[in-house]
């Protein structure tokens, strides 16, 4: 680690601070704060394009980072390209799957386990993002997130400044948590960013293409993830930890000794 960490009073502290300013006013803090071990995690839906946006404002050179699963549409791959062309000093990393883990996976429960139970998803989830995520966030002090209140229900409660205990008690920072998405969407038409295509094909949460479809305009837009489940938590792992149960043998079994250390 490369500064003094914060405690949980002062992310308490500074969450009232920051409440009810721009994001990019706890940002520039961050940076200031943190850098060079801080960055932003995206999946590329809207709320990180925003981020990425507002931070090259400060940080041509930011650094971001994401999870290609290898299951993703071509279209997060077409924004990709747009994004790389518009901040091309931003420091962008792909992070992949371990190919021995992911290998061992498909192996053992086929490439769509994910339709047959929660705890098959949960798994195939784990290890094509979760592990991932896990690794890279070992050698960062602190990391940004698009996580706002208004997604999902287990999301209504997060605070702009947070330490993450599931990751080696580094600082989570979640800027837009106050935000509607109509604001993020306004910030967004307003400065021209390139967003994610699918959106255009009524798609309003976008993640791996297997388990994202388009959504209805009464549906909440979590719906379109995993929609096949029912009474099962529209997260993967990444930002909420779950209780996997039996996932944890089958686990073990697919990352051998190196989850031994973690």
């Amino acid at each position: 680690m490369s500064v003094e960490l914060i405690d949980e009073l002062e992310a308490g502290d500074l969450s009232v601070e920051f409440e009810g300013v721009h994001p990019q006013d706890l940002l520039e803090w961050a940076f200031e704060r943190f850098a060079p071990a801080i960055a932003i995690s995206t999946a590329f839906q809207i709320d990180g394009v925003a981020l990425i946006d507002m931070a090259a404002e400060l940080d041509e050179s930011v650094r971001v980072f994401s999870v290609d699963t290898g299951r993703l549409p071509p279209e997060t791959h077409e924004l990709i390209e747009q994004l790389r062309e518009r901040y091309p000093r931003m420091q962008l990393e792909l992070l992949a799957p371990d190919p021995a883990h992911l290998q061992r996976l498909v192996a053992r429960n086929g490439p769509n386990l994910f339709y047959r139970s929660v705890e098959q998803r949960l798994l195939c989830c784990n290890v094509r993002k979760v592990q991932p995520l896990t690794r890279h966030l070992h050698g960062l002090d602190a990391w940004i997130t698009g996580l706002r209140r208004d997604q999902w229900a287990s999301r209504a409660e997060i605070r702009k400044v947070e330490i993450d205990h599931d990751h080696g008690a580094i600082v989570k920072l979640n800027p837009l948590a106050e935000w509607t998405e109509g604001e993020v969407w306004d910030y967004v038409r307003e400065r021209g960013v390139p967003t994610h295509p699918l959106y255009e094909r009524g798609y309003s949460s976008i993640g791996c293409a297997p388990c994202t479809r388009a959504t209805q305009p009464d549906e909440p837009a979590r719906d379109g993830r995993w929609w096949w489940e029912s009474n099962a938590p529209k997260e993967c792992g990444i930002h909420c930890a779950i209780e996997t149960g039996g996932m944890e043998h089958e686990l073990h079994a697919i990352l051998g000794n190196e989850h031994d250390d973690d």
